[in-house]
């Protein structure tokens, strides 16, 4: 989980911690963690991912959360590495089927393979209190507007597989190159994130999400990733 940590821009370059480095909307902006870069998506639609869920919790209660709240290891809430702070999700325990939904108002996990970290409350709800880690399936369900819940429709719309960010346009365009060898349609878009531009390296796009996702596994199985389906 992301509680706290600094946000550090290039080596060399004064660090600053992640206060007001967020939108009203809790979209991130991208931040570093050990060296690797992590670049949010503007949008949860269409957000599927399965993976390993774990959970925090009283090491961190009552602490700072990524959009300012302080954590409360009881509410129903998370923490994800890219999805838009306020996004709520469902998650669903592969081997139970039992289910928890969460509002992602934190960052992490930073341990490979894991996807969501829960706070004790909703790993409780899905039974991975005690075992720690289990796997799940985890869909975007909307975010908020005022104090409502809004959901969208995920299974269709024009999906593209994001596979990098980069400061230095030359390295997109790297990645482009090499990606064309293999795909026909691969994109450089521009993010200004209001004191630096990231050219975001996306493949696609896919009218219906489970392509999109087939994509994604397609090309993290050539060895590039990791990746994410985003929707435009």
């Amino acid at each position: 989980m992301l509680i706290l940590f600094t946000l550090l821009l290039f080596a060399g370059c004064a660090s600053r911690p992640p206060q007001g480095y967020y939108t009203k909307q809790g979209t991130q902006r991208a931040y570093q963690i050990d060296g690797k870069w992590y670049s949010p998506v503007d949008s949860s639609d269409g957000y599927e991912e399965e993976g390993i869920a774990s959970w925090y919790g009283k090491d961190f209660h009552g602490k700072k959360t990524s959009n300012g709240e302080t954590y409360n290891m009881y509410a129903m809430t998370a923490a994800h590495k890219t999805l838009p702070l306020n996004t709520y999700v469902k998650v669903t325990r592969l081997d139970n089927g039992k289910e928890a939904i969460v509002r992602v108002n934190d960052r992490g996990p930073f341990v490979k393979g894991r996807i969501i970290d829960l706070s004790y409350k909703a790993a409780s709800e899905v039974g991975i209190a005690e075992s720690g880690t289990a796997k799940v399936k985890i869909a975007a369900l909307g975010d908020t507007v005022g104090d409502k819940l809004v959901t969208k429709d995920y299974q269709k719309g024009n999906f593209m597989v994001q596979v990098g960010a980069f400061t230095v346009k030359s390295n997109a365009i790297n990645l482009r190159g090499s990606l064309l060898k293999r795909y026909s349609n691969v994109s450089i878009t521009e993010y200004n994130r209001g004191d630096m531009i990231f050219y975001r390296v996306r493949v696609g796009g896919a009218a219906v999400l489970k392509e999109a996702e087939r994509l994604k596994n397609r090309i993290e199985a050539q060895g590039v990733g990791p990746t994410f389906v985003v929707a435009d």
